[in-house]
């Protein structure tokens, strides 16, 4: 991912498609070192979070120390879910803060140029504004774990369509349980689309549905304007 203000978010690539990309959200129970290289090696991945799930943070330490290279050697951004030390402990490159609580700020302010940070948590109009004040790198719609069904949640949705017509700083929706659900996210104007269980649970596995999602995006998503 790139500084706020910048639609591409990856790291390094040289080709880069002119829409809606995909960032994978990978819980620990659904993934491995070699699901997620499977999922890396088959299309275009914007960036990669790491949530802790169930883990302890010693364990979802090591979880990141194991997994952190591999979204790098692919060079996609391996963002950590709301854990500042662990971040730095691991060189990953940002911080996804999904409960940013009221020091969201301070932590810009701390972290940022130098890493990424994303702000979550936002369940309505007003605090995406508050949110979006503080210039953060991208703004997330949605709960890491919330594709338990296979559509988008429809609030998500309308608040990615509201921001991607009113604000320029990028915006991240999460997707449903099901692949389908990548095109409605795309549809709203979104430079990002969050998929965690659609990809990691794949009846085909990972690298097939991060190929079949970029496939639907070529050919559905709306194209960005050129910088």
């Amino acid at each position: 991912m790139a500084p706020a203000g910048h639609v591409d978010t990856s790291l390094n690539a040289e080709i880069r498609p002119n829409r809606c990309r995909i960032v994978l959200i990978a819980l620990p129970g659904n993934t491995s070192e070699q699901s997620l290289e499977e999922a890396l090696s088959a299309g275009d991945v914007a960036s990669v979070v790491l949530v802790a799930g169930e883990l302890d943070e010693q364990g979802f330490q090591r979880h990141c120390e194991e997994l952190v290279p591999v979204i790098q050697r692919h060079e996609a951004a391996a963002l950590i879910g709301d854990n500042t030390q662990i971040m730095g402990r691991t060189a990953a490159d940002g911080v996804l803060l999904e409960t940013p609580g009221n020091s969201f700020r301070d932590q810009l302010a701390r972290f940022s140029p130098q890493r990424i940070v994303g702000l979550g948590g936002a369940r309505e109009r007003h605090r995406a504004l508050e949110l979006g004040e503080a210039n953060p790198d991208f703004v997330f719609f949605g709960k890491s774990d919330g594709d338990i069904r296979p559509e988008p949640h429809h609030k998500n949705l309308a608040l990615a369509q509201w921001w991607a017509d009113m604000v320029e700083i990028p915006c991240v929706v999460m997707a449903g349980s099901s692949l389908d659900s990548v095109v409605e996210c795309a549809a709203t104007g979104a430079d990002f689309v969050a998929l965690g269980l659609a990809v990691f649970a794949y009846v085909d596995g990972p690298g097939a549905a991060v190929a079949q999602a970029n496939a639907m995006l070529d050919e559905h998503a709306p194209l960005f304007d050129a910088a």
